[in-house]
């Protein structure tokens, strides 16, 4: 199919200023935890997991797969073992790069080596807000998380249409949230629903709709970007590893993300953790391989560990983030992208669900994470999507972009002569250099108030957590819906209307 033409415009003014959407790059070094022959400890102990323990797969179809390369599949009990060689022969040679294709072209991104993609969240099925608090989602919600995301130039990506609508049904409810990441946002989107064949085959088929491609076109130039969560411990259910291949076979990046909380669904340790992690992710890399040579399958990280009182998950902790950072550089030792999360076990928008997202984010920026999966909007250890934690996190990742900016060190920048001409005890305000300078010379704060505390309490003494519900607000006012071919809309409408039909007849 021929792509059809579309005009850029500019969407009105959301009454603060953000940074322009764009690539973010990390210039330092990536952060190391641990050293190179410790890195082979978690990979040989993890090929000998393969080996000697394997996993199991409950897919027909993905056991063929890997009984056709030569892996040792008990068809009895669904358990497969990897013989090493066979492990670093299918992890060789695999794509370090890929290139996710916007419907807006202007916002398409590239992931791996350095970049950094922050995407917003995906899976809750509860949002809330200052005004109604905690409930359920509902089809209004997810839409106006979606319309929220497409405001926002510091998220490059759609990540999963906020919450889950629990008022429409279950089984097909997947339909109208792609429906919504295709329409009214014209970033790159990732499917929140990739646990059965048939919903990420969906995904594909309205991808191909919304680019205005074929399945050749598609996959020469991806449009989505998939992930999976392997059911930790040593477990790839049926939906889960057809997706996958699903994935594969259409020629779409999808992370392997294994959920190993230590001391509940992994060692207790965070070595042992890893060594788990790293087990599963490169079973599912080699499922993806198996499937389609040289696919980019990539690696997830998802390792956290729980609350030993409660026995609830905790995020954003110490032990997270060293296991982000030495994922990292376990991704970086097979030469592949890498996705993690920005996290918080906050249950309301505190100064907890600050520090600890603070914390997930630092190591995602220290280890080179590639793609930063749930950066806004995540809370309550991602039970819950949240309107407030969206703008927090919008000001957390600007922050940390602006800081990866590089510094300008030419003569004009450093300002020599200004320096001469203030001399000793002036200052600086009215020199030619600043006024030159002073709208742009510095970060801009979407949230922050920089006033002093008479202003700030003449104004109403808000706290970050009201304004974020002001400026949340003031988004979805100011949002105007970016430009879509009707006939491409129509077509992914009745794309939806029949798949509803035929999923309920």
């Amino acid at each position: 199919m021929a792509r059809r033409t579309r005009t850029n415009r500019q969407p009105r003014s959301s009454g603060f200023v953000q940074r322009p959407f764009g690539e973010v790059r990390n210039p330092s070094a990536p952060a190391d935890l641990i050293s190179a022959d410790q890195v082979e400890v978690i990979h040989h102990t993890s090929l000998k997991v393969l080996r000697d323990i394997g996993i199991k797969v409950d897919s027909g179809v993905a056991l063929d797969l890997l009984q056709k390369i030569g892996a040792d599949v008990d068809r009895a009990t669904g358990m497969v073992r990897f013989d090493p060689a066979l492990v670093e022969e299918m992890i060789t040679g695999l794509p370090s790069e890929f290139t996710i294709h916007a419907r807006n072209p202007d916002k398409t991104v590239t992931v791996g080596g350095n970049s950094l993609t922050f995407a917003t969240v995906c899976g809750p099925s509860f949002v809330s807000d200052l005004d109604r608090g905690r409930r359920a989602g509902t089809l209004e919600d997810m839409r106006n998380f979606v319309k929220l995301s497409a405001s926002l130039n510091i998220f490059h990506h759609e990540g999963g249409a906020g919450c889950e609508p629990l008022d429409l049904p279950a089984e097909t409810r997947h339909l109208d949230m792609m429906l919504a990441q295709t329409t009214l946002c014209d970033k790159g989107w990732q499917p929140c629903w990739m646990n059965t064949a048939d919903r990420a085959r969906d995904c594909i088929e309205m991808a191909k709709i919304a680019l205005q491609t074929d399945d050749d076109g598609l996959r020469k130039r991806p449009g989505i970007l998939g992930g999976v969560n392997t059911n930790s411990p040593l477990l790839f259910d049926d939906g889960q590893a057809e997706a996958v291949i699903e994935f594969a076979r259409a020629g779409q990046p999808v992370h392997i993300t294994p959920f190993t909380l230590a001391g509940a669904m992994s060692p207790i340790t965070i070595g042992g953790s890893l060594v788990q992690q790293n087990a599963e992710a490169l079973a599912g890399i080699v499922l993806g391989q198996a499937a389609c040579p040289g696919a980019p399958v990539f690696y997830g990280h998802f390792t956290s560990n729980v609350d030993m009182k409660t026995g609830s998950p905790a995020f954003g902790t110490p032990e997270y983030a060293k296991s982000v950072i030495i994922s990292g550089q376990m991704a970086r030792r097979y030469g592949v992208p890498i996705r993690s999360s920005n996290t918080t076990a906050s249950a309301c928008v505190d100064a907890q669900a600050t520090y600890e997202s603070d914390m997930s984010i630092n190591a995602c920026v220290q280890g080179h994470i590639n793609v930063m999966m749930h950066a806004g909007g995540w809370l309550e250890g991602g039970l819950t999507c949240s309107f407030e934690k969206l703008i927090l996190d919008a000001e957390l990742l600007q922050m940390q972009a602006a800081l990866l900016d590089p510094i300008d060190l030419s003569n004009e920048a450093i300002g020599f002569d200004a320096i001469s001409e203030v001399g000793p005890a002036g200052h600086f305000f009215g020199t030619a250099h600043t006024l030159a300078r002073y709208e742009n010379a510095f970060y801009s704060p979407i949230l922050s108030d920089w006033r002093n505390y008479e202003a700030w309490e003449e104004d109403g003494a808000k706290t970050a957590t009201q304004r974020a519900n002001a400026i949340w607000k003031q988004l979805l006012h100011t949002y105007e819906k970016p430009p879509i071919d009707p006939a491409v809309e129509e077509e992914l409408e009745a794309y939806v209307a029949h798949r509803k039909e035929v999923i309920q007849a």
